[in-house]
């Protein structure tokens, strides 16, 4: 940033930029109250006599495993905040502008962690941080610089970090529950575990090894790398193993090959892949046939044509679009977030710091139904706040992102037992 103040009282202007008080200007010329805030209107404002709260995006927007879901996560959440702003933004003082700054991770965290250095000194927060490891890379910074962030992941780690505003249960409780699920409708003896590395894949594994041992089933895990091509030794140890039930925790199109080519090679078991794994282009596939027999899909919400008002404005304010629930999802994430910038503005202290404050005060989020209320709890301890519900869905080429509910949310005993006294992934 460069000073356009006098040399008389540069040193006082550093030291209250130091604080965060204020900044001078920034990226777009304009006077910036707090880091992220200014009172100059957003560049797309519906009135410009609102001052402009500014949040970041780094998702997967070309080169990664989650692009297809990673796109509409994007447009959603631009879409969700137009709403916002239409319906007279936040406190009726501040618009949200969640288009200047964003940036392509390309679900790589050396480049998540690049280019949110390039962003952080213009945000308030994040609104999106895509995937688990990704985020890993700048927890540390998003702690020390008390920047509250929506992470576009379910990793349990983020029921220990107050500045992640999570939305939906993490990936080990919705493996615990798919096992719980299986038990009643398939009655296996044997479960697998095949996912990626990190916490993304590792946390599903850890809550599936969790049920596992809860009903006495023989457990074995598989670790694969990502990339359809890579998938080759989890096939072999599919088919060799022949375990009752796989608990899938890749991209789509790995799924889609592990699915199709276990199945090719004469593998009858069950497969649930945890939300992630699915993408409603996978039924014109080569795998789509294998996926109809014998995938089901786990999900922390409900999906594109669920029956509630949150789902209903989604909808409405994304018209045209082909349905896809990276939509979905990238609606329900933002809630939280517009709760907390509500709660900071009519708190008074519009800050990274008040912002913060407010999300440690929420108990409850109004998700419009897309989630019950408790889902939104940051401010009880991790075990108490964490919550456990899941849906299992199956595949349907009637329904708009080929996905049908086949278990509303529900919470096993296995989920409803476990302490969460940590992250998952790290007991594995």
């Amino acid at each position: 940033m460069k000073s356009r103040y006098v040399v008389a009282i540069t040193a006082a202007v550093a030291l209250l930029s130091a604080c965060g008080v204020f900044r001078g200007d920034d990226e777009g010329g304009q006077s910036a109250q707090t880091t992220g805030v200014t009172s100059e209107p957003c560049p797309s404002a519906v009135d410009s006599a609102k001052g402009c709260i500014y949040l970041g995006s780094i998702s997967d927007l070309t080169a990664g495993p989650f692009a297809a879901l990673a796109v509409p996560i994007t447009e959603a959440q631009k879409a969700f905040w137009a709403r916002v702003n239409k319906a007279g933004g936040i406190g009726g003082t501040y618009e949200v502008d969640v288009t200047r700054y964003v940036r392509d991770n390309k679900y790589n965290p050396e480049v998540h962690r690049q280019v949110y250095n390039e962003i952080k000194d213009q945000v308030l927060g994040l609104a999106q941080t895509l995937g688990s490891p990704t985020t890993a890379a700048i927890i540390g910074d998003l702690k020390a610089s008390s920047v509250v962030s929506a992470p576009a992941s379910w990793t349990s780690a983020w029921e220990f970090e107050d500045v992640v505003i999570e939305t939906g249960a993490n990936y080990c409780v919705e493996a615990m529950n798919s096992v719980d699920y299986a038990m009643e409708a398939y009655q296996p003896k044997s479960v697998m575990a095949v996912h990626l590395a990190g916490d993304y894949g590792a946390d599903a594994a850890a809550g599936a090894k969790i049920a596992a041992e809860a009903h006495g089933l023989e457990f074995t895990g598989v670790e694969t790398p990502p990339g359809a091509t890579e998938q080759g030794r989890a096939i072999t140890e599919i088919t060799r193993v022949k375990p009752d039930l796989v608990i899938l925790t890749t991209g789509p199109a790995d799924a889609a090959t592990i699915v199709g080519q276990s199945a090719a090679a004469g593998f009858k078991g069950r497969f649930i892949g945890t939300g992630p794994t699915w993408n409603p282009a996978l039924l014109q596939s080569p795998a789509a046939e294998a996926l109809k027999a014998l995938y089901e899909q786990s999900a922390p919400g409900k999906p594109w044509n669920a029956d509630t008002p949150g789902h209903q404005a989604m909808r409405e304010a994304l018209p045209g679009v082909t349905p896809n629930d990276g939509y979905t999802s990238g609606w329900a994430w933002a809630y939280p977030m517009k709760a907390a910038l509500e709660k900071m503005v009519a708190g008074g202290d519009v800050s990274r710091a008040g912002l913060l404050a407010a999300v440690k005060s929420l108990k409850t989020v109004d998700y419009e139904g897309m989630l019950p209320p408790e889902a939104g709890n940051y401010a009880d301890d991790p075990n108490t706040a964490t919550f456990r519900q899941t849906l299992i869905n199956k595949l349907d080429e009637t329904a708009p992102t080929g996905v049908t509910e086949v278990r509303d949310f529900f919470t096993g005993p296995t989920a409803e037992s476990y302490t969460f006294d940590g992250p998952c992934f790290a007991k594995l």
